[in-house]
């Protein structure tokens, strides 16, 4: 199994990409006209593109691109039961303590000793805090009306697990793919999008063969490893790390946490777990339902096993903007760029006329509106040209086609690389297949 024992150096602070992602609006603080609220963040035109084509390249490739995945959108509120089954209502707990003196509350295991972090006053003993939100669904507000956010997307897949082999009629192996957002009240979120109270989860439930699980548990450890590498992360901020026994969870046979080198250090990237078979048996064990496979070839119903690939969307987009972030001379000044995968970019190419004057603008729309059929796109005619090509830099923009004086003459462009900033001169007519060449090969 692969390990990455080195310390590397992180690309950049997290202050940095704070900073950056409100400039050019990739993540801003959400409620931010009333203080804000704690821990929660909304995510920008350039933001939002970019989660967006994460959760596009998981989905190609872990779904669309295999035949043994399929997909589902279960919903967030669910029947109360599920979380006694899943164990949430019970187990699904942090240990929390308060300081007597300024108030503020920890993790109990993120703080050493009795005093606070803080201002050195007391804290008092331990208490278990259940990390779920509640709600109440309809207009009265009882026990009878209580239902959860949900603190995961696993569960509605487990839930779903008979209708989907109906409908479908999957052998196995056979996965289900969910995306969706899940809630947690976190005691003590930070990290910017790292660690928030609501997040959005990449969530695969593979089901195997019971003596199969091993197999495809190391296989899938393999393929989400790849899959961050392909898309750009450095291998030397990468690394796998088995979860030792006495940490793993109750219902687990093992887990492999991928890690990343953020800011703070090693952290959690994505766990991939063998939860065995307990989640369908107790699912089963609470609904009355059988959640069973028949394997034709045995003649025999069994409980498959279930390896999870449990990916953070916000964790990864985050992994992939900081990872990308590079700082480089440029004569006298600093270069800032984003280097993301074209696959991931927010803005794959942005055209920029060298005037803001006729036929030069006209030839430029044209083009630009041709160019956003293929791809997201931007037109931009506001200052000089060697600021609009450092603030594509700053946005990761693969791409930049220059319309000049000499364009409406012979149609001719200019096309600049971000990461070379060469630039090649070409016909109008060889633009989308050059760039296609170029962003869509993969």
């Amino acid at each position: 199994m692969m390990e990455n024992e080195k310390t590397p150096t992180a690309t950049t602070t997290m202050e940095k990409i704070v900073s950056l992602a409100k400039r050019r609006g990739f993540i801003f603080q959400s409620s931010e006209i009333y203080g804000g609220l704690n821990s929660c963040w909304d995510y920008g035109p350039l933001g939002v593109e970019l989660k967006n084509n994460v959760k596009r390249a998981w989905w190609r490739r872990m779904v669309q691109e295999r035949d043994d995945m399929v997909g589902q959108d279960a919903s967030i509120l669910m029947h109360p039961r599920v979380w006694e089954a899943s164990g949430h209502l019970e187990g699904f707990t942090d240990p929390l303590v308060d300081c007597k003196q300024c108030r503020q509350r920890f993790r109990a295991d993120h703080v050493t000793g009795k005093t606070c972090p803080e201002c050195g006053g007391e804290l008092t003993e331990p208490r278990n805090f259940n990390l779920m939100f509640k709600t109440f669904m309809g207009p009265v507000e009882d026990q009878a009306a209580v239902v959860y956010l949900r603190p995961e997307t696993a569960q509605g897949i487990f839930v779903n697990f008979n209708n989907i082999l109906t409908t479908t009629r999957k052998r196995l192996p056979f996965g289900v793919a969910q995306i969706g957002k899940s809630f947690r009240n976190e005691i003590t979120p930070g990290n910017f999008t790292f660690r928030t109270r609501e997040f959005e989860q990449m969530e695969i439930e593979y089901f195997v063969k019971p003596g199969t699980d091993e197999e495809h548990f190391h296989k899938w450890v393999e393929t989400r490893y790849k899959w961050y590498k392909e898309l750009g992360i450095s291998p030397e901020r990468l690394r796998l790390r088995p979860h030792a026994q006495d940490e793993l969870a109750h219902y687990a046979k093992a887990c492999v946490d991928i890690e990343y080198y953020f800011p703070m250090g090693w952290s959690e990237l994505e766990g991939i777990a063998n939860r065995t078979d307990y989640d369908l048996k107790r699912h089963a064990e609470y609904s009355g339902n059988k959640l069973e496979y028949f394997d034709q070839e045995l003649n025999e119903h069994y409980v498959p096993y279930v390896i999870e690939p449990s990916a953070g969307a916000d964790r990864a987009t985050l992994a992939f903007l900081l990872d990308a972030y590079h700082e480089e001379p440029d004569k006298d000044e600093i270069r800032v760029v984003l280097r993301f995968h074209p696959e991931l970019a927010p803005v794959k190419v942005a055209v920029l006329p060298l005037s803001r004057k006729e036929p030069l603008t006209d030839m430029a729309k044209e083009i630009s509106q041709e160019l956003r059929r293929h791809w997201n796109t931007e037109y931009d005619d506001a200052k000089s040209i060697g600021r609009r090509y450092r603030r594509q830099d700053e946005i990761g923009t693969p791409f930049c086609v220059t319309v000049d004086f000499q364009s409406p003459e012979d149609q001719t462009v200019t096309v600049r690389d971000r990461d070379t900033m060469e630039q090649t001169r070409l016909s109008v007519a060889e633009l989308v297949p050059y760039l296609r060449e170029k962003l869509d090969n993969r």
